[in-house]
C-alpha cells in the first residue's frame, strides 16, 4: 500500500545535502557561531527578494512576533485584534506583554480575517492588528489597513505560514506595518531547528527591534532598553541561506499539488481551498472541510495516508484565555471551522501518483455515505457547503 505523509523533510534534505554541508562547514571552521555574517546575509537576501527596507533575524517566530509588540511599546492596558483561528503564538505574544487579545471571527471561504468584524472590535484602548495569512494565504489587507489607518493603529502581519504569498502583486510581509516570519523545520522556508524574522519599512522601527533582540543594547554593554535574547544562531542562518534557493522551485510545486487536488476534488463532498480574487497562495497547507471530517481522518489513516488538523480549537475556547470570557457559539465560524477542517499532504516531495492517490481515497471514502438499506446504519446527510 502506497504511504503518504504530511511531509518528507528527508527527501528535501537529499537535494541540497551537499549545499548544507558545506554551509555548516564553513561555519565550524569560522566558529563565529553568533551574529556571523550568515545572519546578515540571510537578512539582506530576504529584505531584497521580497522588497522590504529592512529585515531583523530572529531566535523563531514567536519571538518575532513578541520582538514587534516591545518595538511598538504595546502592553499592559492596550488591545490587540487577532483571530482566534490561528497557531497559539499569535495571541500567546499579545498576552506576554500584557495586552488583551480581542478575537475576531474569520471568513468562512479563505479562514483569514473578515474585515467587517475587525473594524467592530475596535476600540479606544486598541492599539494594533496582527492579521494572520493562514495556510499561504493573504489576508484582505486592503480593508484591514483602512481599518487601521482610520483609527490610527499598527498593522503586524503575521506571515509565518506564508513567505511568497502575493496579495495584488504585492508581497506578504510588504503589506503592513511590520511583518513577522517563521523558520521552524514544517514551514515552506523551514530550517534546521528554530528561526523567525521581522520586515518593515520602518527605520527607526528597525532599529528598536534590533536592539531589542539583544538585550536592548545599543553598543557592547550598554542598554538603552530591557529586551531579550532574540538572536538566530550562524548555523541556522547558514542553512536557510541554502534552502532559500530553493524555495521558489518549492513553492511551484506546492502550487501544483493544491492545482490537481482542485482538479481531482472538484465536484466531491469536500470543500477545497477558495482563493480569493488577487491572491496568489503558497499552502503551507492544503486545508479541506468536511461534515465527516473525524471518520475521513480515520479513513485516510486506514489507508496510509496522514492528514493534520489546523486548528481542533480556537483560541477564544482555550482555557489560559477564560478570563477574557468567549463562550461557546461566541465566533461561530471559527467553531464551525475548527470542526469541520483537515488538511491534506501538498508538500514539495509529492509526485502526481502521490496526490492522485490522495484524492482516489477521498472519493472512496464518500462512496461509504451511502449505505445498504437495513444495514442498521442512517446514512449521513449529503454535504451541504455553506461557502
Amino acid at each position: 500500500m502506497r504511504s503518504v505523509a504530511m511531509l518528507d523533510l528527508r527527501g528535501e534534505y537529499k537535494i541540497f545535502r551537499e549545499e548544507i554541508r558545506a554551509a555548516v562547514e564553513h561555519v565550524l571552521e569560522s566558529q563565529q557561531f553568533i551574529g556571523g555574517p550568515a545572519v546578515a546575509e540571510l537578512e539582506d537576501a530576504i529584505r531584497a527578494r521580497y522588497g522590504v527596507g529592512y529585515a531583523i533575524a530572529i531566535s523563531n517566530g514567536t519571538d518575532a512576533l513578541l520582538c514587534a509588540l516591545m518595538a511598538l511599546s504595546i502592553g499592559q492596558g492596550d488591545e490587540v485584534i487577532l483571530p482566534s483561528f490561528t497557531f497559539f503564538a499569535t495571541a500567546g505574544a499579545v498576552w506576554r506583554v500584557g495586552a488583551k487579545p480581542v478575537f475576531v471571527d474569520i471568513d468562512p471561504r479563505t479562514f483569514n480575517f473578515d474585515p467587517e468584524r475587525v473594524s467592530e472590535a475596535v476600540t479606544p484602548r486598541t492599539r494594533a492588528i496582527i492579521p494572520v495569512h493562514l495556510f499561504g494565504q493573504c489576508a484582505d489587507m486592503d480593508a484591514i489597513n483602512a481599518t487601521a489607518k482610520g483609527h490610527g493603529l499598527k498593522v503586524i502581519e503575521d506571515a509565518a505560514q506564508a513567505i511568497g504569498a502575493t496579495y495584488n502583486g504585492r508581497f506578504a510581509g510588504k503589506l503592513g506595518d511590520v511583518a513577522c516570519l517563521s523558520f521552524y523545520p514544517t514551514k515552506n522556508l523551514g530550517g534546521f531547528g528554530e528561526g523567525g524574522m521581522i520586515l518593515t519599512d520602518d527605520g527607526e522601527f528597525a532599529t528598536v527591534a534590533r536592539q531589542l533582540r539583544n538585550h536592548g543594547e545599543s553598543q557592547r554593554y550598554h542598554h538603552d532598553r530591557v529586551g531579550g535574547n532574540f538572536r538566530l544562531d550562524t548555523m541556522k542562518a547558514a542553512i536557510l541561506l541554502v534552502k532559500l534557493r530553493h524555495l521558489e522551485e518549492f513553492t511551484r510545486r506546492r502550487q501544483h499539488n493544491a492545482a490537481r487536488y482542485d482538479e481531482l476534488l472538484n465536484g466531491s463532498s469536500v470543500t477545497t481551498p477558495y482563493v480569493a480574487y488577487g491572491h496568489q497562495p503558497v499552502y503551507h497547507q492544503y486545508s479541506i472541510l468536511s461534515d465527516r471530517r473525524d471518520e475521513l481522518i480515520s479513513f485516510l489513516r486506514d489507508r496510509s495516508v496522514a492528514t493534520g488538523v489546523y486548528y481542533p480549537v480556537g483560541l477564544h475556547r482555550q482555557r489560559c484565555f477564560a478570563s477574557l470570557g468567549y463562550g461557546p457559539g461566541s465566533l461561530p465560524i471559527t467553531e464551525q471551522s475548527c470542526s469541520r477542517i483537515v488538511s491534506l499532504p501538498c508538500h514539495p516531495m509529492l509526485g502526481e501518483d502521490d496526490v492522485r492517490y490522495v484524492a482516489s481515497c477521498i472519493r472512496e471514502f464518500e462512496r461509504t455515505e451511502q449505505r445498504p438499506s437495513g444495514s442498521g446504519h442512517r446514512p449521513s446527510a449529503p454535504f451541504r457547503s455553506r461557502l
